[in-house]
């Protein structure tokens, strides 16, 4: 029978993968491969741009079941970067003054880590990304364009396997160094969806919003992870270890707002009084906040973590980020890469209560 899954050997003396914390100035990693990095590797491999991803190719990629193997977990690390040269930086000494000069990141990477990727779907996809793996349209980097593979990434050809469990536990480890010894227990995260005989997740399951829904602008979705360990035994053959691994940090709980909360109207009322009671889209008078992001919804917002807006641009947004299914960090109206958006649904609304106003003016009998 046709091979469903597909292996990806991901291995390098530096990689990345960002996650829902990583920020423009302080960009972090998760702990391992992301499914918006794989499939974004993927889509590089076969010449699928940016702006050409989402029509066709992500839903097809989406439907793929991911699960990786952290072989070598590796090490943290931090790097200075800057971005840029001869932009507009404000002056801390001089309020509302700017000098030329770099913008300063800071930038996390694991380093000599190495996965096993394991991607299963229907077989003739699986050949398709096969294919355009052995020759890559656009050369694969694991997360950032300065992170290049030191391995092949198609060290193990496809096969087929009745699960992700299964086609993990197939593969050896290997050692990465000749120092390196082999571990007790290698752990790995496995993409949960809904069965027959499985409808609902396991206690221990976690939520990882890296589901890619749009690469530009960026836009994620939520899926399901169950963390396993695998035993080690004698030349690197693995075995399911009797207990699960236990995750040592627990996600804590999803903020959620509390408009009645005291501090939370202080914050707003701050907001507003920052952009002169105006909507920094329309610069209408603004009626209402818009949370840009939700790390510290319940009272403990900032002034920047919201942006005054009237309510047709507030639900312009709204509607929006419900539509790409986005996380705890929503879109910000004063980011020019959002305005074309913004200004269409501000119209797709008028037109709905237009319409709307004009049937509550007709007579049943003009109804049809």
């Amino acid at each position: 029978m046709s091979p469903n899954t597909l292996f990806l050997r991901l291995e390098g003396p530096l990689q990345a993968w960002g996650d829902h914390q990583s920020k423009f100035l302080i960009r972090r990693t998760a702990e391992a491969p992301t499914k918006s990095g794989v499939l974004g590797m993927l889509c590089a491999a076969l010449g699928v741009s940016r702006s050409q991803a989402p029509g066709h190719w992500l839903p097809r990629l989406n439907a793929l079941r991911m699960g990786v193997r952290l072989d070598v977990p590796g090490v943290r690390w931090w790097d200075y970067h800057t971005v840029g040269a001869g932009m507009q930086l404000p002056i801390a000494e001089r309020r509302g003054k700017t000098k030329p000069g770099p913008i300063l990141t800071r930038r996390e990477y694991l380093c000599d880590a190495s996965f096993l990727v394991a991607l299963e779907g229907e077989p003739a996809l699986v050949a398709e990304l096969h294919s355009a793996l052995q020759a890559p349209r656009w050369a694969p980097f694991l997360g950032r364009k300065c992170c290049p593979p030191s391995r092949p990434l198609l060290e193990h050809p496809p096969a087929r396997f009745p699960d992700l469990r299964a086609a993990l536990i197939s593969m050896p480890w290997r050692r990465r160094l000749k120092q390196d010894g082999p571990p007790q227990t290698v752990d790995c995260l496995i993409e949960w969806r809904p069965t027959p005989e499985e409808r609902e997740a396991p206690d221990d399951a976690l939520v990882w919003y890296d589901v890619p829904v749009s690469f530009e602008p960026p836009a994620h979705g939520p899926r399901l992870v169950i963390r396993r360990s695998l035993r080690v035994g004698p030349g690197g053959q693995l075995r399911l270890a009797e207990q699960p691994a236990q995750n040592a940090t627990p996600s804590p709980p999803r903020p959620r707002a509390d408009y009645a909360n005291t501090e939370y109207q202080r914050r707003r009322q701050e907001r507003l009084q920052a952009d002169c009671g105006l909507c920094v889209f329309c610069k209408l008078p603004a009626t209402t906040v818009q949370h840009v992001t939700y790390r510290r919804a319940g009272g403990d917002e900032t002034p920047d973590d919201l942006r005054s807006l009237c309510r047709l641009c507030h639900d312009a947004v709204t509607m929006l980020e419900y539509g790409l299914g986005m996380g705890l960090d929503r879109i910000n109206p004063e980011d020019p890469r959002w305005r074309d958006r913004i200004l269409r649904k501000r119209d797709e609304i008028i037109r709905f209560r237009s319409l709307e106003t004009r049937r509550r003016r007709l007579a049943p009998e003009e109804i049809q």
